[in-house]
């Protein structure tokens, strides 16, 4: 069987992301496509993060965080949750998506898709580092997919 996949049709990896995914543009999540999901998985967990913010933030920038995503998704529409997906804070102190909105000069953003052997029994609102903690140990597959975003 193939590795899991990941990709977007609104965007090839390591390119530009629209500007309508940004934050303080239409500040909607691109639309993905999910692929090969290993027949172990019982959930997937994707997370948006920006490394480059480690230097003007101080951290890994987190955008977005949603676990128990049906295994049996094959694709996510811009601007929308999976059905029965729970969503966690993002480093803008909210819940659900926050775009790209790099400060100082163009990001790489990270996509990473996780299948997980289990389901995440975790409230709304939690932390990537829960999901982390959470899953560790259950990854039975891994995907991942990059953009980038110019500064504002």
């Amino acid at each position: 069987m193939a590795d899991l996949e990941l990709t977007s049709p609104a965007f090839d990896d390591g390119e530009r992301i629209p500007h309508e995914h940004g934050y303080q543009a239409g500040n909607t999540s691109p639309p993905l496509r999910i692929r090969n999901v290993p027949e172990a998985a019982k959930s997937l967990v994707l997370v948006v993060d920006d490394p480059d913010a480690e230097k003007p933030a101080g951290k890994i920038w987190d955008h977005w965080v949603v676990w128990n995503i049906d295994p049996e998704t094959a694709e996510i529409p811009a601007g929308t949750v999976p059905e029965g997906a729970t969503e966690g804070h993002n480093d803008f102190g909210e819940v659900g998506w926050g775009g790209p909105n790099p400060p100082d000069r163009e990001h790489t953003y990270r996509f990473l898709l996780y299948a997980l052997d289990e389901r995440l029994d975790l409230p709304r609102g939690a932390s990537k580092e829960d999901v982390y903690d959470a899953a560790s140990g259950h990854m039975v597959g891994k995907a991942e997919l990059t953009g980038t975003y110019p500064r504002n």
